[in-house]
């Protein structure tokens, strides 16, 4: 069993950033593929980035590319979001998700097996 926490949500105006952290506890953390997925109101939860255990393989959503970093520090079983020239349509709650898989895609395209809370983020124009 794998616990995960999101923290680092807020507001911000367009054009800010914001880094997203998710804390995983529980059981062994290795091997999993850690990624972020948001959804927003009135739509379905959507993939946004994710990245290998061993940090070698990141897949982004297109919305995501060139604007947001994923990384991770398995020493503190710690994954991050960071945020960039962030627009109103990226408002909308962030989910943290893990699950084991041989490459980042393969998180977007089955989803999570283990899912965080959530954490909020908007953006105002």
């Amino acid at each position: 069993q794998v616990q995960l926490v999101e923290s680092g949500g807020g507001s911000v105006q367009a054009g800010g950033s914001l880094r997203l952290s998710c804390a995983a506890s529980g059981s062994t953390f290795s091997g999993y593929t850690m990624g972020w997925f948001r959804q927003a109101p009135g739509k379905e939860r959507e993939f946004v980035a994710a990245i290998t255990w061993s940090g070698g393989n990141t897949y982004y959503a297109d919305s995501a590319k060139g604007r947001f970093t994923i990384s991770r520090d398995n020493a503190k079983n710690t994954v991050y979001l960071q945020m960039n020239d962030l627009k109103p349509e990226d408002t909308a709650v962030y989910y943290c998700a893990a699950r084991r898989t041989s490459t980042a895609q393969g998180l977007g395209v089955m989803g999570g097996y283990y899912w965080g809370q959530g954490t909020q983020v908007t953006v105002s124009s």
